[in-house]
């Protein structure tokens, strides 16, 4: 393989295993990250905390092993542990937008790596079902918090698209359920 094709090549090593990355996620998965990544960029103008939308590796236990994750987006606040393209640091919050690829592995291994490094709060969203699940690190351990499906529908009786979630270690930081999915249908 010609060195600038791997050099493109997106990958994360869990548990000693090369995922290869590539090619990129369906558009939507884009469309819902840059949402949500606009919003929590905004609430962190003026903060010494930084905001990262898959390109950042996060090395989750350097010191156990060499394995890296490059989640879709992360909240860091200790710049001491940015290194090149690697933070090795404990992530304040982090957002994994499911793709069929990817989906088992974000809810399992991840998401127990994410708990076991002790990120405060991870959001898995479906961009299917158009669905976020939020998770936040109470005694060690992730407990679903709050679950949403956007119905938008003005006319159904469970309308929910002006509902505002916020981020836990963040409160200042909002976004309605029908941003987060904005632009996603023609």
């Amino acid at each position: 393989m010609p060195l600038l094709e791997k050099e493109c090549q997106r990958q994360e090593k869990m548990n000693g295993i090369i995922y290869d990355m590539s090619p990129s996620a369906n558009y939507k998965h884009g469309i819902i990250n840059g949402n949500i990544y606009a919003a929590i960029k905004r609430g962190l103008k003026d903060s010494l905390c930084l905001v990262f939308m898959e390109n950042l590796d996060f090395q989750y236990h350097p010191e156990e092993n060499d394995d890296y994750v490059i989640p879709d987006i992360m909240i860091i606040c200790d710049r001491k542990h940015l290194k090149g393209g690697t933070y090795s640091g404990v992530p304040k919050f982090i957002v994994e937008t499911l793709s069929p690829s990817t989906a088992f592995r974000d809810k399992s291994d991840k998401m127990a790596a994410y708990e076991k490094a002790g990120v405060e709060e991870y959001w898995i969203v479906f961009p299917q079902g158009k669905s976020v699940e939020i998770y936040y690190l109470t005694e060690g351990k992730y407990v679903l918090a709050h679950s949403y499906i956007l119905q938008d529908d003005e006319e159904e009786k469970d309308y929910n698209a002006k509902t505002e979630i916020s981020l836990k270690g963040f409160p200042h930081i909002t976004m309605k359920l029908e941003d987060i999915f904005e632009g996603m249908d023609p």
